[in-house]
Formats: C-alpha cells, sequence, structure tokens
C-alpha cells in the first residue's frame, strides 16, 4: 500500500503512442497475492479461454476452477474494432503482458486502447468499480475554452447517449466541428457487463475529470476499472488518424483513488 500511495503522487511526462509495448493503464493489486499453484494455474487456463472466446463477438466474461482458488476473468475489445484482426490482437497481447507486469497478483487489470482485460480471485462481474483510475491530459491549452467547454459538454452528452442504447454495448463516439479547420473527436467505452444505470453512473464520474483535471486542455483521456472516455483534437477512431502537432503528443500522467 505505501508503494501504491507513493505512485499517487508523481506527475508524469509522457508521449501518447502507447504501443502494444506501452498500455495506457494496468493495476496489480499488491495486497491480494495468488495463495497457490492451482490458482495460478487457473489463471493460465481462464487467460487461454479470455482469449479465444473474446475473439468470436469482442467480449466474455467467465471464472475457470472451484473453491478458493476459483479465479474470475473478463475480456473485451473496443467497440469499434469488434470482429477485427486488432482485437485478436489486442487481446493476445494484454493476455502475455498482463501476466508479466502482474506475476504475483489475483487481481490484475490491463488496457490498450482497442481493448481491455482483467481477473481476480472475487467475482466483479457486474458490479461498477470506480476505485483507481488513470488520467491523461494534454499539457496544452485550448485557444477558445468557453466555447470549447460548451462544444465538449455537448459532445459528451450526445455520446454518453448514445452508449446507454442497448444495442451499442456501452460504446459511443462522435466528432464536433469547432472551426473551419478543428474538429473535436471523442469516444466512451463501458465494460459490457454493466448495467445501463452503472454504465451511466461511471461515465459520469470518469467525464467529471474533464472539468478539474483537464479542464481546457487540448486532450484528456479519464480511465476506470468499468469504464473510460477520452477527447481529442485530431481522429482516434479505429482506423487511427494521424497527429498533426508535436503539442498533440505531449501529456501528463496522474493516478487517482476517490
Amino acid at each position: 500500500m505505501a508503494l501504491f500511495l507513493y505512485h499517487l503522487t508523481f506527475l508524469l511526462v509522457l508521449l501518447h503512442t502507447c504501443t502494444a509495448e506501452d498500455p495506457p493503464w494496468n493495476f496489480c493489486n499488491i495486497n491480494k497475492n495468488i495463495t497457490s499453484t492451482h490458482m495460478s494455474s487457473n489463471i493460465d487456463n481462464l487467460l487461454a479461454k479470455l482469449v479465444s472466446e473474446t475473439s468470436l463477438n469482442g467480449f466474455t466474461s467467465l471464472s475457470y476452477g472451484t473453491g478458493v482458488d476459483r479465479v474470475y476473468g473478463l475480456a473485451q475489445c473496443r467497440g469499434d474494432v469488434i470482429n477485427s484482426k486488432e482485437c485478436i490482437s489486442c487481446i493476445k497481447d494484454a493476455s502475455i503482458q498482463i501476466q508479466q507486469l502482474c506475476p504475483n497478483q489475483a487481481d490484475a487489470r490491463i488496457l490498450f486502447h482497442y481493448c481491455f482485460l482483467r481477473y481476480d480471485s472475487h467475482n466483479f462481474v457486474g458490479e461498477l468499480d470506480t476505485s483507481y483510475g488513470i488520467i491523461y491530459y494534454n499539457i496544452a491549452n485550448v485557444t477558445d475554452p468557453n466555447a470549447f467547454e460548451k462544444d465538449l459538454g455537448a459532445l459528451m452528452d450526445n455520446i454518453t447517449a448514445e452508449a446507454l442504447v442497448n444495442t451499442n454495448g456501452g460504446f459511443g463516439k462522435g466528432k464536433t466541428k469547432l472551426s473551419p479547420f478543428i474538429r473535436l473527436y471523442a469516444l466512451v467505452q463501458c465494460t459490457r457487463d454493466l448495467s445501463k444505470l452503472s454504465c451511466a453512473q461511471c461515465l459520469a464520474t470518469a467525464i467529471d475529470n474533464f472539468a478539474t483535471v483537464c479542464q481546457y486542455k487540448k486532450g484528456c483521456l479519464s480511465i476506470y476499472s468499468s469504464c473510460y472516455v477520452r477527447y481529442e483534437l485530431y481522429p482516434i477512431y479505429f482506423p487511427v488518424g494521424s497527429r498533426k502537432t508535436a503539442d498533440d503528443t505531449t501529456y501528463s500522467k496522474l493516478l487517482v483513488y476517490p
């Protein structure tokens, strides 16, 4: 716990580009360790099943094992990459890296831009979880903050409503024109095990960070275990568009623990 709190005090500057070797977010619960070789084997088998089943429709939640060694897992691809080779590749990479990053933990989570994977010895499926998060924000400010905040708020309202439509699986995306030459792009994603109410609550918590940590910033990514939200001044949907200026790639990172 002391190490965890230590990390909360730091702000780190990093490049925006995150590859399979550099996930935007991962969490290893140092207070919940693997307690037996049976549990370790169950995690291995769980991950293999998560990869194979998520490849079919972009989402799965399941458990493996029995008794105190039973483990629960969830894997999901982002709404705009389901049924693509990028979805399969992302989940495979996540299943490998989550064990490399959290080799001794029975509670681990990892997020790439295209997918999310989690396992735990506790049955978390269907539970809203905003207990630990991370925020990436562009260090550069927009030039017309008042107009920007109004346009961003309207866009987030629209795509949140889209995400809550049953057939959209908690995913919403949209864009709006800020000027003849500048567009604002945004997306939201809940894990598909959540109820509509829990998804709405998670998105509201994540979006609230826009008005505090990310106020007037050119870009922001707000991540929790149950959802994440993002906006940028360049295309962020699949396939990802190109960045245009240097300040679009310089971000700071803040860990949050409500």
